[in-house]
């Protein structure tokens, strides 16, 4: 048993150790927004249906406990990291990614958080 938990917990790091600047983030998410598919290459990663089923999971779970409350105020699917950085996506239009390290509570990053509210307050780019 603890092998597997060690062999997870290295896994776990590997992944949240890939170092990506906002830019590339978003970018990398893009498909997100545009039903699966890069709107700059034409290139179909998932069908429309998946993609529809990871932008609610991401909805409603990307911001571990917060993310009922991200939903509320944010109005994005997204998805956090432990680094600081979130990814939000705005369907029909395009990704967005925020950084700031420092984290509340509920381990999401702070001011990103409060600017992707503002964002979305600002532009009326909500889901709702």
């Amino acid at each position: 048993m603890g092998f597997v938990i060690v062999q997870w917990s290295h896994n776990y790091f590997k992944h949240c150790s890939i170092s990506m600047n906002t830019k590339e983030l978003s970018r990398a998410m893009l498909f997100l927004a545009n039903h699966g598919k890069d709107p700059l290459t034409c290139k179909e990663f998932i069908t429309s249906s998946q993609a529809k089923r990871i932008n609610s999971l991401m909805l409603t779970c990307g911001h571990y406990d917060a993310s009922g409350d991200f939903a509320f105020k944010v109005g994005l699917p997204g998805k956090s990291g432990v680094g600081g950085g979130i990814i939000a996506v705005i369907p029909d239009k395009m990704s967005i990614c925020v950084f700031s390290p420092r984290l509340n509570e509920q381990g999401n990053s702070l001011v990103g958080t409060k600017a992707l509210e503002l964002f979305t307050t600002k532009t009326g780019l909500s889901i709702f």
